[in-house]
């Protein structure tokens, strides 16, 4: 909601003081400054990203606009299945808490929480770590390099849409002045007509720089900075698990790991201890219910 009521805000000044200068709305009214610049920037875009960039753009897009960063909610749903998984780890043989990681979506523990359930790389990340616990060969500190090493990948694939629309927004000034000089040149072939008529043109050409300037600056640049906030919101629940799980790993009882997750949440998003403790002692609650706990949080 904020990422409208931002851009409407925006939009309405510039709009707004513009009408209260005395200008005319109807001259920024030039459609084809807008598809010089607008079609110019999306060719580039698309020769300069692979199509799955592209795809993950509009998803991206999407997330911010919708602000579908993970909330409270998502974050105790991780801490109560990785509760759950690890007093599986604890108190169970390997072969009978196998079946959880080889098959997560036939595990009651993982289908108990539907949104987490939902995330393929949250759930792989999960289970391809508890994989490692269980044949118990690695090594604490070499399994904590293996996750740095996977959320840096992580992070670099997440973010390639904020790279992406970064270049886009760093083009469209450049892209507005080659609008304007293209006005200019039609300019030029009407020196012969009336003083309003080259007026007006010179006016339209003018609405290119001011087009490619605005989409830049208050439009791509906001996006893309949106964006990343929502992708890093997303991948604290990465580091949630390796500090819980390496915490599990060096000997912390189940309730005491999920602290060490705890505490890597962000301020506004982090339950209190109780909350925590009264969800993972309880099993959790499914996904999209449980009120209450929330509201201790808060």
């Amino acid at each position: 909601m904020n990422f409208i009521v931002g851009l409407v805000i925006a939009i309405g000044c510039m709009l707004g003081g513009f009408a209260a200068l005395g200008g005319h709305l109807e001259v920024l009214m030039q459609p084809f400054e807008f598809v010089i610049i607008g079609g110019s920037s999306l060719g580039i875009f698309v020769v300069a990203n692979p199509l799955s960039t592209i795809k993950d753009c509009g998803k991206a897009i999407v997330e911010a606009i919708l602000d579908k960063g993970p909330k409270a909610r998502n974050f105790l749903d991780v801490l109560s299945v990785l509760h759950a998984l690890m007093r599986e780890l604890k108190g169970k043989s390997r072969s009978e808490v196998e079946n959880h990681f080889e098959n997560p979506k036939e595990s009651e523990i993982f289908k108990a929480f539907p949104n987490l359930l939902a995330d393929k790389d949250l759930v792989t990340f999960i289970c391809d770590y508890c994989r490692l616990i269980i044949i118990g060969n690695a090594r604490t500190h070499e399994i904590e390099a293996l996750m740095d090493e996977e959320i840096q990948t992580l992070t670099y694939d997440r973010f390639k849409p904020v790279h992406a629309l970064n270049a886009v927004a760093d083009g469209l000034p450049a892209l507005g002045i080659v609008a304007a000089v293209l006005g200019i040149i039609h300019a030029m072939g009407a020196l012969d007509q009336s003083p309003e008529l080259l007026g007006g043109l010179i006016g339209a050409a003018l609405v290119g720089t001011f087009a490619g300037i605005f989409l830049s600056y208050a439009v791509m640049s906001p996006v893309a900075s949106k964006i990343k906030v929502v992708r890093q919101k997303q991948l604290r629940q990465f580091v949630l698990i390796k500090q819980t799980l390496l915490a599990f790993m060096n000997g912390a009882m189940p309730q005491v790991a999920v602290e060490f997750g705890r505490k890597t949440i962000p301020a506004k998003e982090r339950p209190t201890i109780d909350t925590v403790e009264n969800e993972t002692i309880s099993g959790g609650a499914p996904s999209g219910g449980a009120e209450a706990p929330l509201k201790a949080a808060a």
